[in-house]
C-alpha cells in the first residue's frame, strides 16, 4: 500500500489516525500548519510524487462554541483548502481521497435519525463551509480508478480529547449535581478508534463505493447515562437534579451574554436529541465497528483521571 498523506496531522484525530495506521504497518506522511507546513506547496508535491496513494484531509477550522472566529476563516480553512487539495488529487497519481467533513454539514438539530439522503440545511458558518466543500468535491469529474469518500462524523471523542465530555466530567468529579435531568434525550457519539478503523478499511478495500457516509457509534446514549457512566468511573454516586427547563434556558441565555461555561449552544449539545444513523456505512463495510458506544465513552472518561 502506498503512503497515506494526512493533513491536520497534529490535531486530535490526526495524531490518533497516524498512530493507528502505523500500528497497521501503513506508512504515513504527516502535514500540518502547526508543524510549519505550507499548503501552497502541496499541489507541486502531489503532481510530482508517486509515493502517495491516499489523501486523508483532516485539516480545517473547528467549530468554535464561543463564536469568536470570523466567518470568513471557516470558508478559507474548510472550503478553499479542500478545493485546492482535491484539485491536486485529481491531477496526481493518488487514487483515494478521504474528506473528513462533519455531520453539522447536514443539520444542527433534528427530530429524526440523520441519514445520508436528508437534504442538508446547516445553520452555522462551520456547517455551511463544510457543506460547500462537499458540494465542490462531488461536482468534479472523478477519473476512472479514483475514489472519493466524504465522511460526516458526529461528536468525536477519545483519550486526550476534551470538550463537553470533559466539562461533564469536571461537574461530576467536583460533586456538583447535574441539573439537566428534566431534558430527556439521546445523542450519537463516535469513538476516535472507530473512526480510525473506518478510514483504514477505506484505504485497503476497493469494494466500497465512493460517496457520503455518516460515521457514528452503533448506539445513541442519553446525557443522563453519560453522567452515570462518569460517576461509575469515579466511584461516585451521580447527583442528578430535575431543574425547570425554563430556568435553565434563561441561565444559558445569560451565558451567551457574559461568555459563561453554560450557553445556549452548549445547552443544546447537552440536552437535545441528535441521532446519527451509520446504517449505510456498516452495510457497505459488512463489518461491525470494533468499539461499542459505552465502551468507547468509558475509555475517554477514564483518560480524564490521568490529567485531573
Amino acid at each position: 500500500m502506498s503512503n497515506v498523506f494526512i493533513t491536520g496531522a497534529s490535531g486530535f484525530v490526526g495524531k490518533n489516525l497516524s498512530s493507528y495506521l502505523q500500528q497497521k504497518n501503513i506508512d504515513t506522511i504527516s502535514f500540518s500548519r502547526s508543524a510549519g507546513g505550507d499548503y501552497g506547496l502541496v499541489n507541486d508535491f502531489f503532481l510530482n510524487s508517486r509515493e502517495v496513494g491516499t489523501i486523508v484531509h483532516l485539516a480545517g477550522k473547528a467549530h468554535d462554541l464561543r463564536r469568536s472566529v470570523n466567518s470568513e476563516d471557516y470558508y478559507k480553512a474548510n472550503t478553499e483548502l479542500a478545493q485546492q487539495l482535491f484539485d491536486a488529487f485529481l491531477k496526481s497519481h493518488a487514487t483515494v481521497f478521504i474528506y473528513i467533513s462533519s455531520i453539522k454539514a447536514l443539520a444542527d438539530s433534528t427530530d429524526v435519525p440523520l441519514t445520508e439522503d436528508i437534504q442538508p440545511e446547516p445553520k452555522t458558518d462551520y456547517g455551511k463551509s463544510k457543506l460547500a466543500a462537499e458540494v465542490y468535491l462531488q461536482k468534479q469529474v472523478l477519473p476512472v480508478g479514483k475514489r472519493l469518500y466524504i465522511l460526516r462524523p458526529c461528536m468525536i471523542h477519545g483519550p486526550g480529547n476534551k470538550g463537553n465530555l470533559n466539562l461533564l466530567y469536571q461537574v461530576v468529579r467536583k460533586g456538583i449535581p447535574y441539573p439537566l435531568a428534566a431534558f430527556d434525550n439521546a445523542r450519537s457519539f463516535l469513538s476516535v478508534e472507530n473512526l480510525c478503523f473506518v478510514i483504514a478499511e477505506l484505504l485497503k478495500r476497493e469494494d466500497i463505493a465512493s460517496g457520503i457516509y455518516h460515521v457514528a457509534d452503533d448506539t445513541p446514549i442519553s446525557t443522563i447515562d453519560v453522567v452515570q457512566l462518569i460517576a461509575n468511573v469515579l466511584g461516585k454516586r451521580g447527583k442528578i437534579w430535575k431543574v425547570s427547563p425554563g430556568l435553565i434556558k434563561c441561565l444559558a441565555g445569560m451565558g451567551d451574554i457574559f461568555h459563561l461555561p453554560l450557553n445556549s449552544e452548549r445547552l443544546h449539545k447537552l440536552t437535545d436529541s441528535y441521532i446519527v444513523s451509520n446504517h449505510k456505512l456498516v452495510t457497505a463495510l459488512q463489518l461491525s465497528l470494533p468499539v461499542a458506544a459505552k465502551e468507547g465513552l468509558q475509555k475517554t472518561i477514564e483518560s480524564f483521571k490521568d490529567v485531573a
